[in-house]
């Protein structure tokens, strides 16, 4: 017997209201429920041990078992691995912010599982069994750029913890193949005059480092980049007074540090010209 789940693509549920909705258990990542006859796939992009990437529309998902070799043939992983005959309905969830469930859709096996070697919990090879799935309808519901980034800065900070050793380890077991995500931003229409003028009033020299401009562009001219000391994204303005012309290097440096000893500076060099 099958149940319709009334949920729009792209929600954002809580924990709480997935197993609410799915009559699930509000652990782990794949969460069989004989009350409505599904099974729930949860992705964790922030917590999760597992190499889940999706690839030409294909979403691959590692199956369940956190230490030791995976075994197809127990618990949800057969049930996802049968799920093209035993009737059980697969929905996808995604997580790219902390508590927050983002349902990508039913899903359906998009060819056999395959096995792979990836590290257990406790750091020892093992092999997983990745199942290739594919959505029933439609494409994955992109993420947000903010959410995206925070997701990706979250495994940067795992990756920087780890020792030279760890890192060769992973390294040379990471997928050939990079993961692809469709992301949404907000792009800005920056107001060309402010940007020239900026860009001369700084005659060729970068105004944090006051070194000159490393190169010159097709046209000859000194290379600089416009830079908002208040970001847009903050609310900043994109006039002369908030902007400043910068290297690459320096601009880079703001858009990764943005120093308030940095911001200080800029903003008084921009006092001084008025």
């Amino acid at each position: 017997m099958t149940f319709d789940i009334d949920l729009e693509k792209g929600s954002t549920l809580s924990n709480e209201q997935l197993c609410q909705l799915f009559g699930c258990s509000p652990q782990g990542g794949m969460r069989r429920s004989l009350k409505t006859n599904t099974l729930v796939i949860v992705s964790n992009h922030i917590e999760s041990i597992y190499d889940d990437r999706w690839i030409d529309g294909i979403f691959h998902y590692t199956g369940m078992g956190r230490t030791g070799d995976q075994s197809l043939t127990s618990s949800q992983n057969k049930t996802l691995a049968e799920s093209d005959t035993n009737n059980v309905a697969v929905h996808l969830f995604e997580v790219d912010h902390d508590k927050e469930y983002r349902y990508q859709g039913l899903i359906k096996l998009a060819g056999p599982p395959y096995q792979e070697t990836q590290q257990d919990e406790s750091k020892t090879d093992r092999l997983v069994w990745v199942f290739p799935l594919r959505l029933q309808d439609g494409s994955p519901v992109p993420v947000n750029n903010q959410e995206f980034l925070s997701s990706q800065a979250v495994r940067i900070r795992k990756a920087k913890k780890l020792s030279d050793e760890e890192l060769i380890t992973k390294a040379k077991k990471a997928p050939k193949k990079a993961g692809e995500r469709t992301v949404t931003s907000t792009q800005y229409e920056r107001d060309p005059y402010v940007s020239m003028l900026t860009k001369r009033r700084a005659n060729g020299v970068c105004e944090l480092c006051n070194h000159s401009a490393p190169f010159k562009d097709s046209k000859g001219q000194p290379y600089l980049e416009t830079h908002h000391i208040q970001w847009l994204a903050n609310g900043g303005e994109d006039s002369i007074d908030n902007t400043v012309a910068l290297c690459p290097n320096c601009h880079r440096k703001m858009h990764v540090l943005n120093s308030i000893t940095d911001q200080e500076k800029l903003l008084q060099l921009n006092f001084k010209k008025k």
